[in-house]
């Protein structure tokens, strides 16, 4: 009996991934729990195991986006058939449905959508036969047209009007007839832009779904209500103790003000955890472990794997898992578990001589820190003057999860751990 391969949720949130290649060809044997396709998710790309053992009997989507649950293959028993609908094209007959839906619109002349019909066939036939068919419409993200009413098309041709600088008021923000006129009538008509002529020396790169995902939740970053909350800290018992843990761990990975900063960060999360929490809408999730996650930079892109209880695991323990996760980022190996989870999240530029920023939230979390780089500083040390190692650190939090003195106490908190870790403990 044939098994449908179907494309799993591989994580909270998830709607969609997008099959990169298949490790199997049809009529390979297939076994339980091998490697059968790479799949990118949100921001990872990862291989899937095969559920079942037999034959690759069919591969139903060969690549690009799919939608979790859709059947994506058939793996069965040899000459066995198989039932499937052909592969769906590019673009899906969305054009063609967008035609369908402008013959619909309400308030439309039938000869003005006679006229236009008409003249979209010339077109169209024309494209054929290597005519030039005259199409002033903008192309949009989706199938190449705005969506209009053929009568708004016609009114907005006479009148030099550009559709795609009108707000559409009709089914699915469909531009119509009093749209164009409205438009019209207030004065604020536009002409329809002139192609620009092609620069020279331009290259154009088309968005991954790794920097698709990241503008997406940045931007819904942007639309929270969130504050900042500065503090300075002086590092000079933090650098000391980070120095004898690496004469303690010589053999194994040295511990770095990164792995400190998780640790005594945790400590502080479990003191204040209004500041461990997620955002959700009408509620606010505060967690009993802190679940820390360290951005981390890779080639096109930002990944932030979580290292799970920190508040459990000694700097040593710390070191090891944050050593593993980004050399697995950095591979491109993570796994969508390596993602998931995070309670709080750490962003450090301090490498490359950054000394202060704002990091952008990371939702739903309700909060996250900017590390910046460790600076020797001329500072006031019983009333006489003395170079000490600072540091700054921001915290942004989300007003609508943490208020201003619990996000200061938090700090306030951290920077003691810093300058004494001996009290985190």
């Amino acid at each position: 009996m044939s098994t449908e391969v179907k494309l799993p949720r591989l994580g909270q949130g998830m709607e969609s991934g997008t099959i990169v290649k298949w490790l199997k060809s049809e009529g390979d044997k297939v076994e339980k729990g091998e490697p059968l396709y790479e799949l990118d998710t949100d921001k990872v790309t990862q291989e899937v195991e095969a559920e079942a053992s037999g034959v690759l009997l069919k591969i139903a989507i060969s690549s690009g986006e799919v939608e979790v649950g859709k059947t994506i293959a058939v793996i069965g028993e040899q000459g066995e058939q198989v039932d499937l609908p052909p592969e769906e094209p590019a673009g899906n007959g969305a054009a063609a449905q967008d035609v369908a839906d402008d013959a619909q619109e309400e308030g439309a002349p039938a000869r003005a959508r006679q006229q236009e019909a008409a003249q979209r066939s010339v077109r169209d036939s024309g494209r054929g036969e290597g005519v030039t068919g005259n199409r002033d419409v903008p192309p949009t993200e989706s199938n190449g047209r705005i969506k209009a009413s053929p009568l708004a098309r016609r009114i907005a041709r006479e009148r030099g009007i550009d559709l795609s600088a009108i707000a559409g008021t009709g089914p699915d923000g469909r531009v119509v007839a009093e749209d164009v006129e409205r438009t019209a009538a207030s004065g604020a008509s536009t002409p329809v832009a002139t192609p620009a002529l092609p620069v020279e020396g331009v290259e154009v790169q088309q968005l991954s779904s790794m920097r698709k995902t990241i503008a997406r939740r940045l931007t819904e970053a942007w639309q929270a209500p969130v504050f900042q909350l500065g503090i300075t800290v002086d590092m000079g018992r933090a650098l000391e103790l980070r120095e004898r843990l690496v004469e303690l761990h010589g053999d194994g990975v040295k511990p770095t003000i990164s792995d400190l900063l998780t640790k005594v960060s945790a400590a502080a999360l479990m003191r204040h955890r209004a500041v461990n929490a997620l955002y959700k809408g009408d509620a606010v999730e505060l967690y009993p472990t802190a679940n820390i996650g360290i951005a981390v930079a890779v080639p096109n892109g930002l990944v932030v794997p979580v290292i799970p209880g920190c508040e459990r695991k000694s700097i040593a323990e710390i070191a090891a898992s944050r050593a593993a996760i980004v050399e697995r980022a950095r591979a491109g190996k993570l796994q969508q578990s390596d993602l998931d989870g995070g309670t709080f999240t750490i962003s450090n530029l301090g490498m490359y001589g950054i000394e202060r920023f704002i990091a952008v939230l990371n939702p739903p979390q309700a909060a996250i820190l900017a590390v910046g780089s460790i600076e020797d500083r001329v500072v006031a040390v019983d009333g006489q003057p003395a170079v000490r190692p600072r540091m700054e650190i921001t915290l942004t939090c989300d007003h609508r999860a943490v208020d201003g003195a619990t996000g200061a106490e938090f700090l306030r908190d951290l920077k003691a751990f810093l300058e004494e870790p001996g009290l985190a403990l």
